[in-house]
This record gives C-alpha cells, sequence and structure tokens, in this order.
C-alpha cells in the first residue's frame, strides 16, 4: 500500500488526496487477490483455500472491531456506516495483509494460527505506534509483524515451502514469474519510493554475512547465499524490507537501517535461530520505534526545560 501512494501522490493524484489512497489501495488489493487466485489454481500453493478464507475473514473482523471502539470513544460514526467508499477504505487495507499472510506462513491444516496472525498484523497498526513529526506512525510491518510473533508462538507453525510459489510454472513461466517480479520492484523502488540506497545495503550485508559465516564457522558461500535465489527472499526484498511507511528516507538512514537488518540476520543464522529473515526485519523495526520514542522524549524534555519568552521578557520587567 505504501509503495502505490508513493506512485500516485507524485504522478497521478495530488498528494494526500482521497483519490490516491483509494488507488493505492484497490491497486495492492487487486494485485495480492489475483496471485492468490493464480496460485491456488494454477501455480500448486499448498494450503488450501481456507487458508486465505480465514486470514481475510479474521483480518476483517478485527479492523471492524477496532473502527467500532475508535468510532465510540470520539463520538464519532463509524466508517462502515459511511458509504461504499468509506468502507472500502477500512476494509481494503485489512484484505491485504490478510492474504500476505495466508501466503506465507504454512500450519498444515490448522486455521487458528492464520486467524492470529492476522489479527497480530492488524492491531500492530493502531496499537504499537511511535511518535513523528507531531503525530503518530505504525512501527511494523504489519504483514511481517504478524508472521514473526506466530513463527515465535507457534513453533510448529513454518514459511510456505520456497517452491510452491512456482512449482507449476513449467519452461519460459518458471524465469518469467521471477523476472517480472524482480523488474517490477526494481522500478517501483528507483522511480517511487526511492529506497535503492536500502535495498543495496541489505543485499550487500546479507553477502557480507555470508561470507563471515563461511569464515568462522566453514559454511559453503553458495549455501549461505541459497536463500537469494526464492521468490520469498525477492518479495522480501524489494516489497516488505522498503515498505515506506516503517523505514527511514533519508539516504544515510536507508544504508544503516538495511545493513542492520541483514547483520541482525546474520547473527540470527549463526545461533540457529530459524526464519531469520522475519526476525530480523522485526528486531531493526523495534529499535528504531524504541530510538523514535527516545527522541520524542528528549524533546519534550528540551521544551520544557526551555523558557518561554514571555515569561522571560516578564521577569525582566519586574
Amino acid at each position: 500500500m505504501s509503495v502505490a501512494e508513493t506512485v500516485t501522490s507524485r504522478y497521478l493524484y495530488p498528494k494526500g488526496s482521497p483519490k490516491q489512497r483509494m488507488f493505492a489501495l484497490w491497486y495492492f488489493a487487486s494485485l495480492i487477490t489475483l496471485w492468490t487466485i493464480a496460485g491456488h489454481t494454477f501455480l500448486g500453493w499448498e494450503q488450501s483455500w481456507a487458508t486465505p478464507i480465514m486470514a481475510v475473514g479474521a483480518a476483517i473482523i478485527v479492523t471492524l472491531i477496532l473502527e467500532t471502539v475508535r468510532a465510540w470513544s470520539l463520538e464519532q460514526t463509524p466508517l462502515y456506516l459511511k458509504g461504499p467508499q468509506s468502507v472500502a477504505s477500512l476494509l481494503l487495507p485489512a484484505l491485504i495483509p490478510g492474504l500476505a499472510v495466508a501466503m506465507l506462513l504454512y500450519p498444515n491444516e490448522r486455521l487458528a494460527p492464520i486467524a492470529f496472525a492476522s489479527t497480530v498484523a492488524i492491531a500492530s497498526k493502531v496499537l504499537i505506534r511511535a511518535p513523528m513529526k507531531g503525530a503518530t506512525q505504525h512501527i511494523f510491518n504489519p504483514s511481517n509483524f504478524g508472521i514473526a510473533v506466530t513463527l515465535l508462538l507457534f513453533p510448529w507453525v513454518g514459511i510456505a515451502p520456497p517452491y510452491q510459489f512456482t512449482e507449476n510454472a513449467r519452461g519460459v513461466f518458471d524465469v518469467i514469474l521471477p523476472l517480472i517480479i524482480v523488474c517490477t520492484g526494481f522500478l517501483l523502488n528507483t522511480k517511487f519510493t526511492e529506497r535503492i540506497p536500502l535495498i543495496l545495503a541489505w543485499l550487500g550485508g546479507f553477502l557480507l554475512a555470508a561470507v563471515v559465516r563461511s569464515v568462522l564457522h566453514g559454511t559453503p558461500v553458495a549455501a549461505a547465499l541459497a536463500p537469494m535465489t526464492g521468490l520469498a527472499f525477492v518479495l522480501f526484498t524489494f516489497y516488505m524490507v522498503t515498505d515506506p511507511g516503517t523505514t527511514p528516507s533519508r539516504r544515510g538512514a536507508q544504508i544503516v537501517f538495511g545493513g542492520s537488518v541483514a547483520m541482525v540476520y546474520g547473527l540470527l543464522v549463526s545461533a540457529h535461530v530459524v526464519f531469520g529473515l522475519f526476525f530480523s526485519l522485526t528486531i531493526v523495526t523495534a529499535i528504531r520505534g524504541a530510538l523514535m520514542y527516545m527522541a520524542s522524549w528528549r524533546a519534550a524534555a528540551d521544551l520544557a526545560r526551555a523558557e518561554p519568552p514571555a515569561a522571560a521578557a516578564s521577569g525582566r520587567m519586574t
């Protein structure tokens, strides 16, 4: 959603306009919905159809509950009672992480962990926020956070096998599908999100971590780099770790952020922690959120210590 909002703000609609946001929501919701349908119908995804249905259903229910509480606390009319456009703006953001969770998690035939992951993903956007420029901003990428928490609390839940994303793709389509995702991701992050420094830092750090593990632990470099050949790694690189809503904008900060994710990933792998991609991003974004809070508290303390000009002038007059 953040990528599309950046695209439309620059080239299609004025910044912050309702049309911009709706275009972004419909764009990503349509894309992930079509991919889910194709995955379960043609590409050989191994989860049942009940998985995305459960994930989206849980995400929508949590969204409606949180919106009801918000509207009640502010004495406002809930968005779901304000017409089709308001309903779409409320529910489409629930559809996107719901389908992402269903796509990447594999809990065998159990659906409760899927519902749990969707619930955590949606709730994190409302409940876990940090101060930023006079407002608040959610800290975690919702889908990544929901997945990471579920993997941590349910050790028997795993990630969808990498081969499933192109399992039934044959011949040239086995190459075209990943190539489309790479080219589209590179274009979006070059022209619109401006997160190429972050991507390069992440990939460079990933390569460096592989070399370090090879030197220290004897891990073959080819084996350490093998995750880069998977479609899940490509999706993580171009669409998750580069989320403009939860990553810094300045080039230097992007490099630090991408390199930090790679460093934490290397440490987790060295400690034999599985699913390091999702945990590393969660850890780094949590640290970033803590730093945002510290900066806000420091600014508030500095403001409190500063003597108001009016009070200073009054003191001199007396």
